[in-house]
């Protein structure tokens, strides 16, 4: 193997699929190991929860219908759990702060603030992904409004990410700089929405519930036409 396999994987912290789905990232780095770098971006699906649920959803029943569709989703996923007052109890204005405050914590890995290895603790995600994993958790179980920043830091004090370092980024507009440069590479590579797996620079794309062996089968493929191993005639 010459280089790695990159997935750049597209989602949003609110998103059910995405939640469901982080076991698969998880078993793509289990399986591949250095072969296989995992880049997150984060798209806004939950960037005006009024709009997108409370108005979107008006004729099912609004937030608690959509929490009741959230408790059914993942009831066909027994390896999460989830609270059946998840949207009910707590009602996050945008993912877009959170997505933000995210961003700050990859920046202060980028810049070898904080490590990028993985840690066999948090089963191979670093420490930035298990922060992003502990937001998704906060919410989704502990039902915690995950938009706020006070909530996003105790978080991150949890992990020993350091506070000053996260302010600093999302005060100088270096976090918000990061977002807007997520959103730029969704649309231009028209990016559907959450999650959304791009490999091959982006000529291929697997968007929403996609079973594991699927995006197995796309890195070996990838894998095996570095190596040289397949002929191809297209």
């Amino acid at each position: 193997m010459t280089k790695p396999v990159i997935i750049s994987h597209y989602s949003d912290v609110l998103c059910v699929w995405a939640y469901v789905a982080q076991v698969r990232l998880d078993e793509l780095r289990a399986q591949f190991g250095d072969n296989v770098v995992i880049k997150h971006h984060f798209t806004p699906t939950f960037g005006a929860t009024e709009h997108r649920i409370g108005e979107g959803w008006k004729d099912r029943g609004g937030f608690d219908g959509f929490s009741d569709h959230v408790v059914h989703v993942c009831e066909g996923f027994p390896h999460v759990k989830v609270n059946k007052r998840v949207w009910k109890a707590c009602q996050p204005k945008s993912s877009a702060s959170t997505h933000c405050f995210i961003k700050a914590v990859q920046l202060l890995e980028d810049e070898g603030v904080i490590s990028s290895d993985s840690v066999d603790l948090f089963n191979g995600r670093t420490l930035c992904e298990e922060f992003v994993w502990r937001v998704r958790l906060a919410f989704f179980v502990d039902v915690k409004d995950v938009s706020s920043h006070d909530v996003l830091f105790e978080i991150a004090t949890t992990l020993n990410i350091p506070s000053e370092g996260i302010q600093d980024r999302l005060k100088n507009g270096a976090a918000i700089a990061s977002l807007c440069r997520d959103m730029e590479l969704k649309e231009s590579l028209k990016i559907e929405g959450s999650p959304t797996y791009s490999l091959n620079e982006g000529r291929q794309k697997l968007y929403g519930n996609v079973g594991y062996r699927i995006l197995e089968a796309n890195v070996l493929e990838l894998m095996q036409n570095e190596n040289g191993e397949l002929a191809s005639w297209c």
